[in-house]
């Protein structure tokens, strides 16, 4: 540096709010900057936190990765176990289930995907479905699980999966993780955010104990409220539920039932879905709903009379509106987790939402000046990631042979963003996907919601008749055996999670 010259280098970041995305942004930001900064967690007893997700995506595994956690370690300790993917029951239509599993569909093959072969094959009789090439979909069916990388000395790589935790023993451990020495966690209540005259910067929060806590940069994790993003800086909020009608949601525990699912389980009702997360101590329930068509009393109900366990505690109330931040980055303060934005959980991707902003601010990590072009480009891609979040998350209600309730006949006849329009006018033409820049969701992910839905497209590929049907049969048949061995040599889910992560007796029970 220069003589004379201003040292804008950031040495203090406030983060204000607990929870998951509090706790995974010091750890985060603790690990990658170590001690050239001080992080501040300012966290109120008086405020609860959601808690609601406790499913997850592969992604959170390259954090764990990063803060050198242990997974079996991590797993004992948030009464944790596997998540291969998702299953849709009665969406398309009732009595109907999909998987959207993690993981490859088939193997490579010439020059198009799989899954433009198998478009081809489909219409023969004794055409096997999708799934059938899906490790992770007959693992989900088998229940079972192992880690192992390949499937032998085949081009089929092994699982590939996330978890399903006690999101609140998951913020507790990332807690214990943070290295003291550069997170400084301290107990209080916000009441005043203090700006600076000359530019509208933060320059500091005021506890209700009359302690000032100063800061350079600023992450808003105080939840739906946006403390700072909102509250002070006044972002504004962008409302999708006329794309995304749900509006509420209860969440209850129940007793475990039989053997831990390896998937999540996202199952249609009248007005909206519950979901099912199975814990090693515990079973995770919630009902999310749309309140123009459902009563809370009527959802309450519903929610209760299907689950599979004795409810543990009394039903938690949710009320949200779909939508995003018109600036995630505003000024010097950044809102992550539910202070950025809310998009329902059907596809697990909050804890990734936080995640993938980390990531996107450590590289774009600014001195104290935070300069324009900096803010512009971080909203910019979040706005992206969750536009095409936000699209497949519709794709899911708009995509349905549904018209047995009011909510389902309106969700046939929703809007569609034209980004969505766009991709399932390219599937239905020919089988086609095609996945932009960055966003989360892989053709995969696609095909198999897509397909799962009820789109099935018009043609396939006419490059995947250049494969002699001969050479192509033996190679299907080749890919079902190889995965059919792969699952009888595996564990059942529950023995590989008692062999190698079983939380001790009572362990998570006080969350």
């Amino acid at each position: 540096m220069s003589d004379g010259a201003e040292d804008l280098r950031l040495r203090r970041v406030v983060i204000v709010g607990g929870g998951t995305a509090g706790w995974i942004s010091a750890a985060l930001l603790a690990r990658a900057l170590g001690r050239q900064v001080r992080i501040v967690l300012v966290e109120s007893p008086e405020i609860g936190t959601v808690g609601v997700g406790e499913a997850t995506i592969p992604q959170i595994r390259l954090i764990n990765t990063f803060l050198g956690i242990d997974e079996d370690e991590l797993l004992r300790a948030v009464q944790g176990t596997f998540k291969l993917g998702i299953q849709f029951c009665d969406w398309h239509r009732i009595g109907h289930a999909y998987y959207h599993a993690f993981g490859e569909i088939g193997a490579p093959l010439g020059l198009l995907p799989f899954h433009a072969y198998w478009l081809r094959d489909r219409s023969r009789p004794d055409a096997a479905d999708l799934w059938a090439y899906a490790l992770n979909a007959q693992a989900c069916e088998a229940r079972r699980f192992d880690r192992r990388q390949r499937i032998g000395t085949s081009p089929l790589s092994g699982l590939r999966y996330a978890y399903h935790f006690d999101a609140g023993l998951y913020a507790r451990h990332l807690r214990r993780h943070c290295d003291g020495r550069v997170v400084e966690a301290v107990e209080g209540t916000v009441i005043e955010v203090e700006r600076r005259a000359a530019d509208g910067f933060i320059a500091a929060v005021h506890l209700r104990d009359g302690r000032r806590i100063e800061g350079d940069l600023f992450i808003d994790c105080s939840g739906f409220r946006g403390l700072l993003i909102e509250g002070a800086l006044e972002a504004g909020y962008e409302d999708w539920s006329h794309w995304l009608p749900c509006d509420r949601a209860l969440a209850v525990p129940s007793a475990r039932q039989g053997p831990m699912r390896p998937y999540t389980q996202a199952l249609a009702r009248s007005a909206g879905w519950q979901w099912r997360i199975p814990l090693q101590h515990r079973e995770g329930n919630g009902h999310v709903y749309c309140s123009r068509y459902l009563s809370d009393d009527e959802a309450c109900a519903m929610l209760l009379s299907n689950l599979e366990g004795e409810p543990l505690a009394e039903p938690r109330p949710l009320r949200f509106t779909a939508g995003v931040r018109k600036r995630f980055w505003s000024h010097n303060c950044i809102a992550l987790g539910l202070a950025s934005g809310f998009l329902e959980p059907l596809e697990s991707t909050s804890i990734h939402l936080v995640q993938s902003g980390l990531g996107r601010l450590l590289a774009l990590l600014p001195d104290r000046a935070c300069a324009p072009a900096l803010r512009e480009e971080y909203n910019r891609q979040t706005r992206f990631e969750y536009e095409r979040i936000r699209d497949f998350l519709i794709l899911h209600y708009r995509a349905t042979e549904r018209r047995d309730t009011p909510f389902w006949r309106d969700c046939a006849a929703l809007p569609m963003p034209a980004s969505l329009a766009h991709k399932i006018a390219l599937f239905r033409a020919g089988g086609r996907i095609v996945r932009e820049g960055e966003e989360l969701f892989t053709e995969g992910s696609w095909l198999q919601v897509m397909l799962g839905q009820g789109i099935v497209p018009h043609a396939y590929p006419a490059l995947a008749d250049t494969l002699p049907g001969p050479q192509f049969d033996g190679f299907l048949a080749d890919l079902r055996t190889l995965i059919a061995r792969a699952i009888a040599d595996m564990p059942a889910h529950e023995r590989f999670i008692a062999d190698h992560c079983a939380a001790g007796t009572g362990a998570g029970m006080l969350n």
